[in-house]
């Protein structure tokens, strides 16, 4: 598509008013093609609009604009075979808040990984290691299991938990995760149904850790007898570790579940969108 001066994107942009719906129909089409670098036009367009009805428009196109883009972006993602995990998160991020850079995601996690190494010392045990991570994320920055809003979106978005030190298990987890990677020690991610959970896993340890509850340490014997409670019959899966896209698919699943509680049906469509992506 050839690039428009403004002067053309100002007369198509004008006619998103249009009466005809053809017309509307034909204009929106035409600024989808033209892609993202258009975004950053209609935003002024909006910025200086006084007709509510033409910002809706606008508005609406800017949605399905930085939309298109994530699933690009997440298709990339996907495709990608490091499937890098805070790539992964900022992506969903991105649904909320499409102007989130993923640097500042990355600096905070950063800071976070850098406090937990200064407190590391030479050959630590793995239970060392794991009561060392504890303390800094659960004392010294105070993050918390979200229960008073459970449900909320803003446990899915990984800036909202940074900010307000509070999560639900798979974005408490997904932090422990990141430092403890980069940190080198063997901590992964496991899928259990209703509760994200790691486990540490070497050729000789292994044990498993709950981020929701502060670090709390358990056996593979707690997880057979958390299923029996559910009555729920024991899978592999249950105690092995899982891959970023399970990850970042779970944070989706969560996504999907909570604007379905609150009756958001464009949202809920979107994100089976985003679920289908990752599952094609």
């Amino acid at each position: 598509m050839d690039k428009l001066t403004d002067k053309e994107l100002h007369a198509l942009v004008s006619l998103l008013d249009d009466s005809d719906w053809e017309v509307k129909t034909h204009v929106k089409d035409r600024l989808v093609a033209l892609g993202q670098e258009v975004i950053p036009f209609l935003e002024k367009k909006w910025e200086d609009c006084f007709n509510p009805e033409l910002q809706r428009e606008i508005e609406e196109l800017v949605h399905t604009l930085q939309f298109t883009q994530l699933k690009n972006r997440l298709l990339n993602w996907k495709n990608n075979k490091e499937q890098d995990l805070l790539t992964g998160l900022w992506l969903i991020n991105t649904y909320q808040y499409p102007d989130l850079e993923f640097k500042k995601l990355q600096a905070e996690m950063n800071q976070i990984y850098f406090e937990v190494w200064t407190a590391f010392k030479n050959d630590l045990q793995p239970y060392e290691q794991v009561k060392i991570i504890n303390s800094i994320l659960f004392n010294h920055f105070k993050f918390s299991a979200n229960t008073k809003n459970f449900h909320s979106p803003a446990n899915s978005m990984l800036s909202n938990v940074l900010e307000s030190k509070k999560g639900n298990p798979i974005s408490l987890c997904s932090i422990y995760l990141l430092v403890a990677q980069k940190l080198g020690i063997p901590i992964y991610g496991v899928n259990l149904p209703n509760l994200f959970i790691l486990t540490y896993k070497t050729e000789d340890v292994r044990f498993y850790i709950n981020a929701f509850n502060k670090g709390v340490v358990f056996t593979k014997k707690d997880i057979s007898n958390y299923l029996e409670h559910l009555n729920i019959a024991p899978q592999d899966d249950f105690y092995e570790p899982c891959t970023n896209t399970v990850i970042v698919k779970r944070f989706l699943r969560n996504l999907y579940l909570t604007f379905e509680k609150f009756g958001e049906v464009d949202k809920t469509q979107e994100i089976k969108e985003l679920i289908a992506i990752l599952e094609s």
